[in-house]
């Protein structure tokens, strides 16, 4: 007999099904040569400090670090889960062969692994691995079985990034609790909560701090046109009037007038992040609500895989998609546009080389029936971000103009659709119903003739530099993509995601329990950090627990280790270092953070600032300021410590020298100012 073990009992019901296994038994169905048997999420964990040795099994500081030489693995105490893994034992045990079912992903593969470890597997190992729970699928992932052995990295990846998440928490939270927290308070620690909560806190600070600046534009109105004049921000508003009484009673002459066609790519299709970023812009969905959603529709199987990271299709999804388009009856109006016509194939869309465990979400083509409205609003955003794709570019026309009055030079720009292409799709969606945010307003251009002349209206208006925003849960989960770093562009968004904090499948949880832990709140589509969850981020004085950068270099070296590329025992020994030192540390460290002296007054301290590190003497005169960023590089805490007490940052940076690339500390000059 053949087992498969699927990762929950809906699923093991719909191998069964495919498989001919009709009749049901205690835990598993059963029929045409095979068992199918179902875990429920994880039946087995890590053990807990106290099963090691008795010594753990109190919270003292005196035993920490914790360090395991081998870890071990053990069941959940349920009675629920003992009774289904004691029926997956018995199973193993019997039969000739296993197929690993599970959820086809990194933590798929750690459940399943653990539970034959736990069961003691020595039978032959092969893995099913698909994208869609449609039959179609289901069977042909049987016609296509691999060896079980072809995911031993990806199980490897998944059992380091629970041993380090075991480490770094069940050590940083004893340690921070036992030094720092009032009586009965836990001060949680974690390798991914940390950094993101830091990120929350910094971003707060910022605004905190934050004064407004006035400072004043110049504009004129020709031909009901707006133009900017090109001299920018005027810090007083005499100045711009000065200006205005000059030109007022002149007349306004166009200097050059450019129209240029361009054209619009249709939006990247879904990975789950991008998922999310949009559910929570237009329609105010959690983080944990949309991926919830996504989930039962993949269960229902009216969409693919969702936990991904890329946005691209494999080239062997191509030949399906006139099929797939065909079966999406409920969008006739978009796809009868495409019937007859050749599928375009981008390679904005379809690339073998960006596309690795799955391929981006899209419908199956199974139609709807009876799903909710949340539901139905998820599924009508992937599926006609799937249709869009294969529709033409946007045509635009940009306009560029420029203009004079005397010798004051202003410009203006507009846009204008040519030809609609993808957004045919979209013709009943405004731009701020689709994306639930206010849309900077095109102007629609004439048609202007160099050398012609004419009256305007000329004004001063009146603006205020804003503080940056605080984050919402969509701008919250691109930052995690990015380790912090703002990314717009798509590509750069793609080479970032190498580095991000945690992963699409994980992020939503992490945000999740930073609001049940109280360390950060909503206010609306705010979030906002806690005095708890701010405090926690001025106790910790080290860089690895709460730098985002630093946790994404942690997160490559696992997505490395997923690929062959590095080894798991050089990633424990390297966690081992950074438990030790990170200990040593904090038990040295006094209850309050030591102040940092100011170098040029010597009597004030250094305090954050919105863009800098500044001396608490202010007040008194003394000017001294450390920026955040110099040259592209930002500074850590840690970095600002090491240039005033040492000269030099605690890190170095990458810089470019004769055309080559140099790693190089930045350092304070006797003048205090910074330079390499």
């Amino acid at each position: 007999m053949k087992l498969c073990i699927a990762e929950k009992p809906s699923v093991a019901k719909d191998i069964a099904k495919v498989l001919g296994a009709t009749t049901m038994k205690n835990g598993y169905w059963e029929g045409n040569g095979y068992w199918v048997s179902w875990t429920f999420g994880h039946l087995c964990t890590l053990k807990e400090p106290a099963d090691y040795t008795d010594k753990w099994k109190w919270w003292d500081l005196e035993t920490l670090p914790m360090l395991p030489s081998k870890f071990g693995i053990k069941l959940i105490q349920n009675s629920g889960v003992e009774k289904q893994f004691n029926a997956i034992a018995d199973l193993v045990a019997k039969c000739d062969e296993v197929i690993n079912c599970g959820d086809a992903g990194q933590e798929g593969e750690l459940i399943q692994r653990w539970v034959l470890a736990k069961a003691k597997l020595n039978k032959p190992l092969k893995r099913l691995w698909i994208s869609s729970l449609t039959e179609e699928a289901i069977k042909e992932g049987f016609q296509k079985l691999e060896e079980g052995s072809k995911y031993d990295n990806l199980y490897a990846a998944g059992a380091a990034r629970a041993i380090g998440d075991w480490m770094l928490g069940m050590n940083a939270t004893r340690l921070f609790t036992l030094r720092f927290a009032d009586k009965k308070q836990v001060l949680s620690i974690g390798r991914v909560q940390t950094p993101t909560l830091a990120l929350i806190v910094e971003r707060q600070i910022q605004i905190d701090n934050f004064v407004s600046e006035t400072y004043y534009e110049l504009k004129t109105t020709y031909r009901d046109v707006v133009f900017s004049s090109t001299k920018g921000k005027f810090n007083s508003k005499e100045e711009g009037e000065g200006i205005l009484k000059e030109i007022e009673t002149e007349e306004f002459e166009i200097e050059a007038f450019a129209q240029n066609e361009g054209k619009e790519q249709p939006p990247r299709l879904f990975d789950l992040t991008t998922l999310q970023v949009d559910c929570n812009r237009k329609f105010g969905f959690s983080a944990e609500e949309t991926l919830n959603l996504i989930q039962n529709l993949y269960e229902q199987k009216l969409t693919t895989y969702p936990r991904v990271d890329t946005t691209y299709l494999s080239e062997d999804i191509y030949p399906k998609v006139p099929g797939i388009l065909e079966k999406l009856q409920f969008y006739k109006r978009f796809t009868d546009k495409l019937k007859g016509k050749k599928i375009r194939k981008s390679k904005k869309v379809f690339d073998d080389k960006k596309v690795t465990d799955h391929h981006a979400i899209i419908p199956t083509g199974v139609t709807p029936s009876g799903i909710s409205a949340n539901h139905q609003k998820v599924y009508d955003m992937i599926t006609k971000r799937f249709i869009s794709v294969f529709y033409p570019d946007c045509k635009v026309s940009n306009s560029t103009v420029l203009g004079f009055i005397k010798e004051v030079k202003f410009k203006a720009t507009g846009k204008q659709i040519l030809e609609m292409g993808w957004r045919e799709v979209y013709a009943d969606i405004s731009p701020e119903e689709e994306s639930n945010e206010p849309q900077k307003e095109e102007q629609v251009m004439p048609v202007f003739v160099k050398g012609e002349k004419g009256p305007h209206t000329p004004d001063v208006q009146e603006k205020h530099t804003k503080p940056p925003s605080y984050y919402s849960e969509a701008t919250l989960l691109r930052a995690m993509e990015s380790a912090g770093k703002q990314v717009d562009d798509d590509e750069l968004r793609d080479i970032m995601k190498e580095n991000g904090i945690g992963r699409p499948s994980t992020r939503a949880n992490i945000i999740e329990t930073l609001f049940k832990r109280n360390y950060i709140a909503r206010q609306k589509k705010r979030i906002i950090a806690t005095q708890t969850g701010q405090h926690l981020i001025f106790l910790i004085e080290n860089d690895i627990l709460k730098s985002a950068e630093l946790t994404g270099q942690w997160e490559k070296k696992i997505r490395d280790i997923e690929r062959g590329e590095y080894a798991v025992e050089t990633f424990k020994a390297e966690l081992f270092d950074m438990v030790n030192e990170l200990v040593h540390q904090v038990k040295h460290q006094k209850a309050e953070p030591k102040k940092i002296g100011c170098p040029k007054c010597s009597k004030g301290h250094m305090i954050r600032g919105r863009s800098a590190w500044g001396c608490s003497d202010w007040e008194s005169g003394c000017k001294f300021t450390l920026p955040f960023k110099f040259k592209e590089i930002t500074f850590s805490d840690k970095d600002m410590k090491s240039l005033i007490e040492e000269g030099e940052s605690h890190y170095r940076f990458k810089r470019i020298v004769k055309k080559k690339e140099e790693l190089s500390k930045v350092t304070l000059n006797k003048k205090l100012k910074l330079e390499w």
